[in-house]
């Protein structure tokens, strides 16, 4: 098994390498051909949309005015004028305009071509219809003006804002509403401080209203419900409640927070990143639910004795959280700016360490599901794997836990465990009654007959007793009694009632023996003396 494993695991990362092999594969490759040279990346980060967007708001943060102007596109000897409309572009933010948030941004080079525009054309936010002359719809709460468009360089790739807009910003007037204007103010991150905290103030009293509401919810149950702990909506309810409303308070804030008249970096910052807060709300929300759905069905298989699917349950649920664990991970991996595809792309030549490096961990993996699967034990069984005997406590994705009759706990890793001989107490549907009785040598024939007979009689008389097989015979003489072999089953599956079956048959024989007057043996020896000269017999000692 281990070595079809290994085969296994090197076969899946040889099959996880991305296609195509890379340079050093298209060399190796018969007629392969060296790759084409990828081009430099820009300076400025204007390779996709969204790092475009990105790199411009940190220019705009650290005031950097000229380094900003590198992201527009100016007509011809109007180039000195960039920085002039990137605080152009600052204000018009800062006062109403609108960004898109970080996740809704591409991040292809390509762009989003199914937007309804030019293939070289993406927009990216809009700026405030009171700055750039523009009226806002009679139906539209919020000033709709000049939507902020990126235009592609066709030769060199990069995005930069189109010249529409930047023309649209020449209506801005540059002077008033600036950070640079306003030097005694205190500036965290390139925004004002007091734009932080009202910001913060906002997200955290909408997550105490959404939280004290679901206390409310919650109490209104515990009063009005007798037992509410036992009812399936009160458990629901208690372990959806709290991250709801954490997950609530961040969905509204990513909706509403967009539209707060305060510094531009601020906001978007602090929009980008309260998508983490997002992800782990959802994953707590999750996490609850996963528990409390999987506590229920346990209860009701435990009530069903069906301790087997109790440990499918616990095994997927450990599975499932796992695989949840892993997705926020990544997705909070993503909201950061760091390349997932890159890192996930590298399993292909991670996978070969994964085959060298985690091959047990697998193998434990693949152990618990054909435990699982195979079902040679449940939790609760009382069994003997290899030379550890006592009662299965838990089996988990990696281990299976024994406790033993010492009352310790053993632990042995599901690879080994399927592949030790497991022998299962627990399953037994009748427990076996083999005993021998001895009887002794100064009883005769007749009186063994007898003997055999009240046996058979007892074996008979107790309706616990199997009627097949069921015997008593006569199979030895020993060297201190006579041996008849009891062969019987006790109709019982549980262990303990067993034990009080088998007392009252060992009883029951020995009292119908002793009222026969046939005594049970016990070790005796008699020692036989040469006759001195003279006797006429040997003489006997016991």
């Amino acid at each position: 098994m281990k070595s079809c494993l290994r085969l296994f695991l090197l076969a899946l990362s040889l099959a996880m390498l991305p296609l195509g092999g890379g340079p050093a594969m298209a060399q190796l490759l018969p007629g392969g051909e060296p790759p084409e040279e990828t081009p430099a990346p820009d300076a400025y980060e204007r390779d996709t949309p969204r790092s475009a967007v990105t790199a411009l708001l940190r220019a705009l943060a650290e005031q950097d005015y000229t380094r900003a102007g590198q992201y527009f596109i100016m007509p011809e000897g109007a180039e000195s004028s960039a920085a002039m409309r990137a605080r152009a572009l600052q204000i018009a933010l800062d006062q109403g305009g609108r960004l898109k948030l970080f996740a809704e941004l591409s991040n292809e080079p390509t762009g989003f071509l199914n937007d309804g525009l030019e293939p070289d054309l993406e927009q990216v936010g809009v700026l405030p219809a009171d700055l750039v002359g523009r009226v806002a719809p009679a139906n539209d709460s919020v000033a709709e003006g000049e939507p902020i468009l990126l235009r592609q360089d066709e030769e060199e790739g990069i995005w930069r804002i189109a010249a529409s807009t930047t023309a649209a910003l020449s209506e801005v007037e540059i002077g008033e509403g600036t950070i640079a204007d306003e030097p005694d103010r205190i500036l965290v991150a390139g925004a004002p401080v007091e734009d932080w905290l009202r910001l913060i103030a906002i997200f955290l009293g909408l997550f105490l209203v959404f939280r004290l509401t679901a206390a409310v919810i919650l109490w209104s149950f515990e009063r009005t419900m007798e037992k509410p702990r036992r009812s399936a909506i009160y458990r629901f309810l208690y372990a959806a409640l709290p991250p709801f409303s954490l997950l609530l308070a961040v969905v509204i804030f990513q909706i509403w927070g967009n539209s707060v008249a305060v510094s531009l970096v601020a906001r978007q910052i602090l929009l980008r990143y309260i998508g983490i807060a997002a992800w782990i709300a959802l994953a707590w929300l999750v996490l609850r639910l996963i528990d409390a759905v999987a506590y229920s069905l346990m209860h009701r298989m435990e009530k069903a004795e069906r301790r087997q699917a109790v440990s499918v349950v616990t095994l997927a649920r450990r599975a499932a959280k796992l695989i949840l664990v892993v997705v926020a991970f990544v997705a909070i991996l993503d909201t950061l700016g760091i390349d997932v595809t890159t890192g996930i792309a590298a399993l292909g030549i991670g996978g070969i360490a994964l085959a060298l490096g985690a091959q047990k961990t697998v193998e434990n993996l693949v152990g618990s599901i054909m435990v699982i699967a195979d079902k040679p034990i449940q939790v609760g069984d009382f069994c003997r794997v290899g030379d550890v005997k006592g009662t299965v406590e838990d089996i988990g994705m990696r281990s299976t836990r024994i406790r033993t009759n010492d009352r310790t706990v053993v632990t042995i890793p599901n690879g080994d465990f399927s592949s030790l001989q497991i022998e299962n107490y627990s399953q037994r549907d009748k427990f076996f009654f083999n005993v021998f009785i001895g009887l002794e040598y100064a009883l005769s024939a007749e009186r063994l007959r007898e003997a055999i007979r009240i046996i058979e009689q007892v074996l008979e008389d107790d309706e616990r007793v199997a009627e097949d097989p069921r015997r008593a015979k006569l199979t030895n003489f020993s060297a201190s009694s006579v041996d008849i072999e009891v062969f019987a089953y006790i109709d019982l599956p549980d262990f303990v009632e067993s034990l009080s079956v088998r007392q009252d048959l060992l009883l029951d024989i020995y009292s119908r023996l002793e009222a026969a007057d046939i005594a049970i043996a016990y070790p005796t020896s008699t020692v036989y003396l040469r006759p001195e000269p003279g006797e006429n017999k040997p003489r006997s000692a016991q």
